[in-house]
Protein backbone atom coordinates (compact mmCIF):
# COMPACT_ATOMS: atom_id res chain seq x y z
CA UNK A 1 0.00 0.00 0.00
CA UNK A 2 1.42 3.28 -0.72
CA UNK A 3 -0.05 6.46 0.56
CA UNK A 4 0.40 9.57 -1.21
CA UNK A 5 -0.85 13.26 0.20
CA UNK A 6 -0.27 16.36 -0.02
CA UNK A 7 -0.68 17.10 3.63
CA UNK A 8 -1.10 21.06 3.59
CA UNK A 9 -2.47 21.87 0.77
CA UNK A 10 -4.92 18.98 0.07
CA UNK A 11 -5.98 18.59 4.12
CA UNK A 12 -9.07 16.89 2.88
CA UNK A 13 -7.37 14.23 0.72
CA UNK A 14 -4.88 13.32 3.41
CA UNK A 15 -7.64 12.93 6.13
CA UNK A 16 -9.65 10.80 3.53
CA UNK A 17 -6.09 8.95 2.92
CA UNK A 18 -5.28 8.10 6.68
CA UNK A 19 -8.55 6.86 7.56
CA UNK A 20 -8.35 4.64 4.30
CA UNK A 21 -4.60 3.67 5.69
CA UNK A 22 -6.71 2.64 9.12
CA UNK A 23 -9.36 0.83 7.27
CA UNK A 24 -6.87 -1.11 4.85
CA UNK A 25 -5.03 -2.40 8.02
CA UNK A 26 -8.25 -3.00 10.49
CA UNK A 27 -9.29 -5.04 7.50
CA UNK A 28 -6.26 -7.00 6.40
CA UNK A 29 -4.81 -7.45 9.96
CA UNK A 30 -1.54 -5.95 11.17
CA UNK A 31 0.92 -8.99 9.81
CA UNK A 32 -0.41 -8.05 6.27
CA UNK A 33 -0.32 -4.59 5.23
CA UNK A 34 2.23 -2.02 5.80
CA UNK A 35 2.45 1.49 4.24
CA UNK A 36 5.50 1.23 1.81
CA UNK A 37 5.68 5.21 2.22
CA UNK A 38 4.61 8.19 2.05
CA UNK A 39 4.75 10.76 -0.24
CA UNK A 40 4.03 14.40 0.48
CA UNK A 41 4.39 17.45 -1.78
CA UNK A 42 4.30 19.88 1.65
CA UNK A 43 5.37 17.17 3.74
CA UNK A 44 6.25 17.11 7.26
CA UNK A 45 8.10 19.44 9.03
CA UNK A 46 9.89 17.23 11.55
CA UNK A 47 11.00 14.05 11.87
CA UNK A 48 9.01 13.72 15.52
CA UNK A 49 5.58 14.81 13.73
CA UNK A 50 6.54 12.31 10.21
CA UNK A 51 6.81 9.33 13.47
CA UNK A 52 3.78 10.57 15.55
CA UNK A 53 1.88 10.04 12.76
CA UNK A 54 3.52 6.54 11.75
CA UNK A 55 2.63 5.39 15.24
CA UNK A 56 -0.72 6.67 14.95
CA UNK A 57 -1.45 4.90 11.93
CA UNK A 58 0.25 1.40 12.81
CA UNK A 59 2.58 2.15 9.96
CA UNK A 60 6.19 0.37 10.45
CA UNK A 61 8.50 2.16 8.52
CA UNK A 62 7.56 6.23 8.75
CA UNK A 63 9.77 6.78 5.46
CA UNK A 64 12.14 8.97 6.24
CA UNK A 65 12.78 10.13 3.09
CA UNK A 66 9.84 12.65 2.39
CA UNK A 67 10.41 14.89 5.33
CA UNK A 68 10.48 18.25 4.08
CA UNK A 69 13.45 20.14 2.84
CA UNK A 70 12.99 22.48 5.93
CA UNK A 71 12.53 20.09 8.55
CA UNK A 72 16.56 19.42 8.29
CA UNK A 73 18.13 22.67 6.77
CA UNK A 74 19.91 24.41 10.44
CA UNK A 75 18.04 27.71 11.29
CA UNK A 76 20.12 30.55 11.13
CA UNK A 77 19.02 34.15 11.30
CA UNK A 78 17.68 35.74 8.36
CA UNK A 79 20.77 36.53 6.13
CA UNK A 80 20.61 40.58 4.38
CA UNK A 81 18.39 40.64 1.68
CA UNK A 82 20.47 42.18 -1.19
CA UNK A 83 23.62 41.21 -2.64
CA UNK A 84 25.77 41.38 -5.72
CA UNK A 85 27.66 38.39 -5.43
CA UNK A 86 25.49 35.46 -7.92
CA UNK A 87 25.42 31.97 -6.86
CA UNK A 88 24.64 28.60 -9.17
CA UNK A 89 22.99 25.60 -7.88
CA UNK A 90 22.77 22.78 -9.57
CA UNK A 91 20.93 19.42 -9.10
CA UNK A 92 21.48 15.47 -10.76
CA UNK A 93 20.93 12.02 -10.97
CA UNK A 94 21.63 9.40 -13.31
CA UNK A 95 22.91 10.68 -15.91
CA UNK A 96 24.51 13.88 -14.00
CA UNK A 97 28.12 13.12 -14.08
CA UNK A 98 28.72 13.52 -17.59
CA UNK A 99 26.06 15.88 -17.99
CA UNK A 100 28.19 18.46 -15.19
CA UNK A 101 31.31 17.47 -16.74
CA UNK A 102 29.88 19.06 -19.97
CA UNK A 103 28.12 22.03 -18.17
CA UNK A 104 31.40 23.20 -16.13
CA UNK A 105 33.57 22.41 -18.58
CA UNK A 106 32.09 25.21 -20.43
CA UNK A 107 32.46 27.54 -17.85
CA UNK A 108 35.03 30.44 -17.49
CA UNK A 109 37.88 30.87 -14.54
CA UNK A 110 35.33 34.00 -13.55
CA UNK A 111 32.15 31.80 -13.72
CA UNK A 112 30.16 32.77 -10.46
CA UNK A 113 30.09 30.50 -8.06
CA UNK A 114 28.50 26.83 -8.19
CA UNK A 115 26.96 24.43 -5.55
CA UNK A 116 26.18 20.44 -6.81
CA UNK A 117 24.14 18.07 -5.58
CA UNK A 118 24.95 15.06 -7.56
CA UNK A 119 23.21 11.63 -5.81
CA UNK A 120 26.55 9.10 -5.34
CA UNK A 121 27.67 7.57 -2.50
CA UNK A 122 30.53 8.80 -0.16
CA UNK A 123 33.95 7.26 -1.26
CA UNK A 124 33.50 8.52 -4.91
CA UNK A 125 32.28 12.55 -4.61
CA UNK A 126 35.37 13.26 -4.01
CA UNK A 127 36.71 11.25 -6.84
CA UNK A 128 34.52 12.84 -8.95
CA UNK A 129 35.42 16.45 -7.85
CA UNK A 130 38.91 15.53 -8.34
CA UNK A 131 38.11 14.43 -11.95
CA UNK A 132 36.20 17.65 -12.50
CA UNK A 133 38.68 19.41 -11.07
CA UNK A 134 41.35 18.62 -13.90
CA UNK A 135 39.40 18.79 -16.48
CA UNK A 136 37.85 21.89 -16.13
CA UNK A 137 38.67 25.79 -16.31
CA UNK A 138 37.46 26.17 -12.94
CA UNK A 139 38.44 25.01 -9.70
CA UNK A 140 36.18 21.85 -8.31
CA UNK A 141 36.06 20.22 -4.82
CA UNK A 142 34.18 18.35 -2.34
CA UNK A 143 32.55 20.76 -0.33
CA UNK A 144 33.78 20.95 3.31
CA UNK A 145 31.73 23.10 5.94
CA UNK A 146 32.78 26.63 5.95
CA UNK A 147 33.69 26.55 2.57
CA UNK A 148 33.29 29.87 0.66
CA UNK A 149 31.41 29.62 -2.88
CA UNK A 150 33.54 31.77 -4.64
CA UNK A 151 33.63 33.11 -8.19
CA UNK A 152 35.45 30.08 -10.54
CA UNK A 153 34.61 27.63 -7.59
CA UNK A 154 32.18 24.65 -7.94
CA UNK A 155 31.29 22.32 -4.69
CA UNK A 156 30.28 19.26 -4.76
CA UNK A 157 28.13 17.82 -2.11
CA UNK A 158 30.13 14.49 -0.29
CA UNK A 159 27.80 11.56 -0.30
CA UNK A 160 25.76 10.80 2.70
CA UNK A 161 25.59 14.83 3.80
CA UNK A 162 23.36 17.44 2.94
CA UNK A 163 24.85 20.87 1.23
CA UNK A 164 23.61 23.96 1.82
CA UNK A 165 24.24 27.47 0.94
CA UNK A 166 24.45 30.27 3.36
CA UNK A 167 25.17 33.97 3.62
CA UNK A 168 27.79 35.23 5.54
CA UNK A 169 27.55 39.21 5.20
CA UNK A 170 27.64 39.64 1.23
CA UNK A 171 28.93 35.87 0.29
CA UNK A 172 27.87 32.87 0.51
CA UNK A 173 29.22 29.60 2.16
CA UNK A 174 28.77 25.80 2.02
CA UNK A 175 26.58 24.46 4.58
CA UNK A 176 27.74 20.80 4.99
CA UNK A 177 25.68 18.85 7.59
CA UNK A 178 23.89 15.05 8.73
CA UNK A 179 20.06 15.01 8.67
CA UNK A 180 17.46 12.34 7.97
CA UNK A 181 17.29 11.62 3.71
CA UNK A 182 15.14 14.25 2.43
CA UNK A 183 13.34 12.79 -1.21
CA UNK A 184 15.03 9.71 -0.19
CA UNK A 185 18.38 11.42 -0.87
CA UNK A 186 21.47 11.71 1.02
CA UNK A 187 22.63 14.49 -0.20
CA UNK A 188 19.08 15.87 -1.67
CA UNK A 189 18.86 18.99 -4.75
CA UNK A 190 15.27 19.91 -2.17
CA UNK A 191 17.72 20.81 0.09
CA UNK A 192 20.62 22.77 -1.42
CA UNK A 193 17.50 24.47 -4.09
CA UNK A 194 15.43 25.40 -0.66
CA UNK A 195 18.67 27.13 0.83
CA UNK A 196 19.80 28.88 -2.21
CA UNK A 197 15.94 30.31 -2.49
CA UNK A 198 16.35 31.31 1.42
CA UNK A 199 19.86 32.86 1.45
CA UNK A 200 20.04 33.99 -1.81
CA UNK A 201 16.81 34.66 -3.75
CA UNK A 202 17.08 36.63 -7.23
CA UNK A 203 20.84 36.24 -7.03
CA UNK A 204 20.58 32.34 -7.72
CA UNK A 205 20.01 30.19 -10.70
CA UNK A 206 19.09 26.68 -10.21
CA UNK A 207 19.57 24.23 -12.77
CA UNK A 208 17.59 21.00 -12.43
CA UNK A 209 20.07 17.87 -14.74
CA UNK A 210 19.20 14.49 -16.01
CA UNK A 211 17.97 12.25 -13.18
CA UNK A 212 15.69 9.49 -12.19
CA UNK A 213 12.74 10.56 -9.59
CA UNK A 214 11.68 14.35 -8.26
CA UNK A 215 14.36 15.50 -6.07
CA UNK A 216 14.61 19.12 -6.62
CA UNK A 217 11.61 20.05 -8.77
CA UNK A 218 9.79 21.54 -5.03
CA UNK A 219 13.36 23.44 -4.32
CA UNK A 220 13.29 24.70 -7.57
CA UNK A 221 9.79 26.10 -7.30
CA UNK A 222 10.83 27.70 -4.03
CA UNK A 223 13.53 28.79 -5.90
CA UNK A 224 11.26 30.26 -8.63
CA UNK A 225 9.05 31.57 -5.80
CA UNK A 226 11.51 33.71 -4.92
CA UNK A 227 12.88 35.48 -7.72
CA UNK A 228 15.57 33.14 -8.98
CA UNK A 229 16.60 31.96 -12.41
CA UNK A 230 14.94 28.26 -12.94
CA UNK A 231 16.45 26.11 -15.47
CA UNK A 232 15.65 22.51 -16.30
CA UNK A 233 17.47 19.99 -19.04
CA UNK A 234 15.18 18.95 -21.86
CA UNK A 235 13.96 15.44 -22.65
CA UNK A 236 15.91 15.47 -26.23
CA UNK A 237 19.49 15.90 -24.21
CA UNK A 238 18.56 13.71 -20.71
CA UNK A 239 19.80 10.62 -20.41
CA UNK A 240 16.48 10.16 -17.69
CA UNK A 241 13.99 12.59 -18.00
CA UNK A 242 12.56 11.79 -14.63
CA UNK A 243 13.83 15.20 -11.98
CA UNK A 244 13.57 17.50 -15.27
CA UNK A 245 10.05 16.65 -16.22
CA UNK A 246 8.56 16.31 -12.74
CA UNK A 247 9.99 19.87 -12.14
CA UNK A 248 8.78 21.06 -15.52
CA UNK A 249 5.01 19.76 -14.36
CA UNK A 250 5.34 21.69 -11.11
CA UNK A 251 6.25 25.19 -13.16
CA UNK A 252 8.89 25.04 -11.61
CA UNK A 253 11.31 25.80 -14.79
CA UNK A 254 11.36 28.99 -16.01
CA UNK A 255 13.63 28.06 -19.10
CA UNK A 256 13.64 24.22 -20.72
CA UNK A 257 17.34 24.23 -22.62
CA UNK A 258 19.34 21.30 -24.19
CA UNK A 259 22.36 20.58 -21.91
CA UNK A 260 24.89 22.37 -24.21
CA UNK A 261 22.91 26.06 -23.88
CA UNK A 262 22.66 25.70 -20.58
CA UNK A 263 25.91 27.18 -19.67
CA UNK A 264 25.63 30.01 -22.03
CA UNK A 265 22.17 30.67 -20.45
CA UNK A 266 23.78 30.70 -16.74
CA UNK A 267 26.58 33.21 -18.68
CA UNK A 268 23.51 35.61 -19.52
CA UNK A 269 21.96 35.25 -16.53
CA UNK A 270 25.30 36.16 -14.55
CA UNK A 271 26.07 39.63 -16.96
CA UNK A 272 22.12 40.21 -16.99
CA UNK A 273 21.72 39.77 -20.20
CA UNK A 274 18.71 38.84 -22.35
CA UNK A 275 18.30 34.74 -22.67
CA UNK A 276 17.51 33.52 -25.73
CA UNK A 277 14.18 32.13 -27.17
CA UNK A 278 14.86 28.53 -24.93
CA UNK A 279 14.07 24.70 -26.72
CA UNK A 280 10.72 23.98 -25.23
CA UNK A 281 9.24 20.46 -24.21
Amino acid sequence: FVYTACSQACPVATQFLARTVKEARAALGPDRFNVLSIGFNQPFDSPEAMGAFARQNGIRDPGWGFLAADAVIPKRPSAIQRTTHKVVVLGASTGGTEALRELLEAMPPDAPGIAIVQHMPEVFTAQFARRLDRECRIEVKEAAPGDRILPGRALVAPGNRHLAVRRSGAHYVAEVFDAPPVSRHWPSVDVLFRSAAESAGPSAVGVILTGMGADGAAGLLVMRWAGALTVAQDEASSVVFGMPKEAIALGAAEEVLLLDRIAEAILRWAAREPLREPART
